[in-house]
């Protein structure tokens, strides 16, 4: 169950204990596939993982199976790219190399994120003969009972025995030979939606202090990538350039922009009254409704992520209730 979200600020603090900064920067390299958090039963190459082990995150090898119980999981595909699994699921990881990440949802259901992905990377997600493009910035909801792809936004190509179609926001593909495109109500959220939405904030927050440690360390900073925040002890998005806002709405600042979210009204010679939630770099601060920075906001009212309608939804604070295994808090 999701407990006071401030203790995300707490458990942060103790990345500063000696070593755990260098034992969790070993683990990103160019590949995909490290298991960013976990909570609940969740097994990686048939070994369940210790929740309790702070800044250590395994890694999915090629062939490699992650499989939840009552525990759901993120996984760091390609820089700016989610991959959350549901509870009862099992993911496979085909190939993990930058330039051609495919991942294969056996069974259950997953989400995948995609905050800004880079042109030279692919990400293909794979069920049975269907496989999955992915073509733009966007979220995209995978399930195998029934067998189906949600595009809640962004846009996919979808291929299975020679035909071809593409889904974009708002539509449904059941995975049948008919390959008929259907409607679906992409503002209702399921569980792992709003799982996803506020593992999303969290990410958004890490980057905030992230961004702004590499600016005052005058570190040049000429790509996007994955970058380790001790004070939170997780991995967060840094992009190349600009401010970016992902598809749930959330801010990630460069190190070039971060220094706006301290003065939020005022940047670029200019006010900024976006509120829109829309993607996309510029040199304006996109702010939300109530004129602060999207990452500020959530930093300050972390139970922001909760305002998503979820319908019936009874457990969206994750899997069993159990501790989360590195990458920030999560309950």
């Amino acid at each position: 169950m999701l407990r006071c979200s401030r203790e995300i600020f707490f458990i942060g603090a103790l990345a500063s204990v000696s070593g755990v900064a260098a034992l969790a920067q070993s683990v990103i390299s160019a590949h995909s596939g490290v298991l960013h958090y976990s909570e609940g039963a969740v097994f990686v190459g048939g070994q369940q993982v210790d929740n309790s082990k702070f800044g250590v995150f395994p890694d999915i090898k090629e062939n490699g199976h992650l499989r939840t119980e009552q525990g759901r999981a993120e996984v760091l595909l390609t820089p700016g790219v989610f991959l959350r699994v549901g509870e009862s699921s099992d993911i496979r990881m085909i190939t993990n190399r930058l330039i051609d990440t495919r991942v294969e949802i056996v069974s259950g259901s997953a989400m995948v994120e995609s905050d800004d992905p880079l042109k030279d990377n692919a990400v293909t997600i794979v069920y049975k003969d269907f496989t999955v493009s992915l073509k733009k910035h966007g979220i995209y909801g995978f399930e195998t009972d029934p067998p189906q792809l949600k595009v809640y936004s962004g846009e996919a190509e979808v291929e299975s025995g020679g035909n071809r179609v593409t889904v974009r926001e708002g539509k449904l593909l059941p995975f049948t030979a008919a390959m008929a495109i259907e409607k679906f109500d992409s503002k209702e959220g399921d569980s792992l939606y709003v799982w996803s939405k506020r593992r999303s904030s969290y990410v958004s927050v890490a980057n905030l202090s992230a961004a702004k440690q590499v600016s005052d360390n005058s570190s040049t900073w000429n790509s996007a990538s994955w970058y380790f925040n001790p004070y939170y002890g997780m991995y967060t998005y840094i992009p190349m350039r600009g401010t970016y806002i992902n598809p749930f709405g959330y801010g990630f600042y460069s190190p070039y922009t971060v220094y706006s979210a301290y003065s939020p009204r005022y940047y670029g010679g200019g006010y900024n009254n976006n509120s829109s939630g829309s993607s996309g770099f510029g040199n304006n601060l996109p702010l939300t409704s109530t004129g602060r920075s999207a990452a500020v906001s959530v930093a300050a009212t972390p139970s922001v992520s909760n305002s998503v309608s979820s319908g019936s939804v009874s457990r969206a604070g994750g899997g069993s209730g159990g501790s989360g295994h590195a990458g920030g808090s999560g309950h």
